[in-house]
């Protein structure tokens, strides 16, 4: 079974003070960004090592993002980063209000909150009964989050067993394509540190570069044609306006 990474990763204090961001705001921003960077790794390691996915894709990479969450981190630091990155989809599920995608291949906002605080409860019922409590996780779905979690273990686990068992190596590689922009410098801290921390412990089939770069809107995307993760600057403003 796959081996927890303890890992830290915090914003600088220069990056964030240059972006005239509160603590709150710093924590978020952080979390949200370590949350969307597994999902996009999700994406990459499914195309670069031909994962098969029974359902969407989109599903499999909010999956293993929660399990990241659980795996990689002390149970403090995983706590909050739960918390934020869950935040994460209500706050867009409240932008969006009743503008719901339904054609879209990402699932509505608030069942991928849902299942996000599904997974992270279900790797440790007994201990985080009052993250379920307090994130608003019904009964009826609580009662089957440790199947699921066990279903995500076996899965995404025994990946990350492959990757860990080829040992440490510089397969996920940051490039700061717009390093004056806003937001970059934040982006580039916590990603890279991140970045460093998996390359100590695991190596990918390939080289994934993992760019920061200004894409006109917050978003981030793989996109297999050139086997690259893009996290746009913009994203950091995003999320930083969704705390009060």
């Amino acid at each position: 079974m796959f081996k927890p990474i303890l890992t830290a990763v915090l914003l600088t204090s220069s990056a964030a003070q240059a972006q005239s961001l509160s603590d709150d705001q710093t924590a978020y921003v952080s979390a949200n960004l370590l949350g969307i960077f597994y999902h996009e790794l999700g994406h990459a390691l499914i195309d670069q090592m031909g994962l098969p996915i029974f359902g969407q894709e989109e599903d499999a990479a909010d999956v293993l993002s929660a399990f990241l969450i659980d795996a990689l981190y002390e149970e403090e630091t995983a706590i909050a980063l739960a918390y934020d990155t869950a935040f994460g989809f209500q706050a867009e599920a409240d932008q969006s209000g009743d503008d719901v995608a339904w054609w879209d291949v990402h699932g509505p906002d608030l069942q991928r909150y849902y299942n996000a605080v599904c997974i992270f409860y279900g790797a440790n019922p007994d201990a985080r009964e009052d993250v379920a409590e307090e994130l608003g996780l019904p009964e009826e779905r609580a009662a089957y989050c440790p199947e699921e979690y066990e279903q995500a273990a076996e899965s995404w686990g025994t990946v990350l067993d492959d990757l860990t068992s080829a040992g440490a190596g510089d397969t996920l590689a940051l490039t700061v394509v717009d390093p004056d922009a806003d937001g970059a410098d934040i982006i580039a801290a916590v990603i890279g540190a991140e970045l460093d921390a998996l390359n100590a412990e695991m190596s990918l089939p390939k080289v994934i570069p993992v760019a920061v770069a200004v894409c006109g809107e917050a978003n981030a995307f793989y996109d297999p044609s050139d086997e690259m993760i893009t996290i746009c600057t913009e994203f950091v403003a995003h999320l930083a306006a969704q705390v009060d």
